[in-house]
């Protein structure tokens, strides 16, 4: 019999919830899969107000098949720590699959792995890909080579039946999605900045406008660190 494919889920405080447990949920439900889910140094997380304990030390991971990288506000304090991001290149370097949801892609680039690549994330980040060398994708699922990201949040769990089609077989997926009742039939069609009503768009961007102009800045300035530190800029951009 055949070793299961490790799926390591590299989460960190600020995470958004959904963006791992609703990739957490299918994964877990799929035959022959280990999937793991870790935080620096295996503290507690904070994601939405809820505390996840009890998760495995990113830094034990030896190696994995599938690294995913899930998204939320803390993501650019996940950048910021040094100690998480050399993980995060240490176990992408060798995993089969590098996979992200939400502003996780932003993770990924900051580790170097998106230069030249297309990328989805969320519609309210995906302007700093570029920041990292990453070509913008609009997509809900975006493939290039063994990377696959995932737009803001719900799109994860799309992403990971398009995953564990890949792994397992589309059968398998399906009786995963059938298993789990996932026929989404939204009330409203608000969910992506193209289907909004104009008005709904308007009050958001106006909300989040100082917040992305701010995580901007603070991406900008941590880049421009790197490239004062060649060292720093090798070991995170120059994979």
């Amino acid at each position: 019999m055949s070793e299961p494919i490790s799926v390591v889920i590299a989460a960190y405080d600020g995470v958004t919830q959904l963006d791992f447990t609703g990739p957490h949920q299918f994964l877990s439900r799929t035959p022959d899969l280990d999937v793991r889910v870790t935080s620096p140094g295996g503290r507690p997380i904070t994601a939405d107000r809820l505390v996840f304990s009890e998760l495995e030390d990113l830094a034990t991971i030896t190696s994995c098949d599938v690294l995913l990288v899930p998204g939320g506000s803390g993501c650019i304090p996940a950048i910021e720590n040094e100690l998480y991001m050399k993980e995060i290149v240490r176990l992408g370097g060798t995993a089969r699959y590098l996979t992200s949801v939400c502003s996780g892609s932003l993770i990924l680039g900051a580790a170097g792995f998106l230069t030249g690549r297309r990328a989805a994330c969320h519609w309210a980040w995906r302007e700093l890909l570029p920041v990292f060398g990453a070509i913008v994708d609009e997509g809900r699922i975006v493939r290039d080579g063994n990377i696959l990201s995932g737009g803001g949040v719900t799109a994860g769990i799309d992403l990971v039946l398009a995953l564990i089609a890949e792994l397992r077989g589309q059968h398998v997926a399906q009786m995963v999605q059938l298993g789990l009742e996932y026929a989404p039939q939204p009330p409203f069609n608000s969910g992506r900045p193209d289907t909004a009503p104009a008005e709904i768009l308007e009050t958001v961007n106006a909300r989040t406008a100082p917040a992305r102009a701010q995580r901007r800045a603070r991406l900008e300035t941590w880049v421009a660190s790197r490239m004062s530190e060649p060292s720093k800029l090798t070991n995170h951009l120059s994979l």
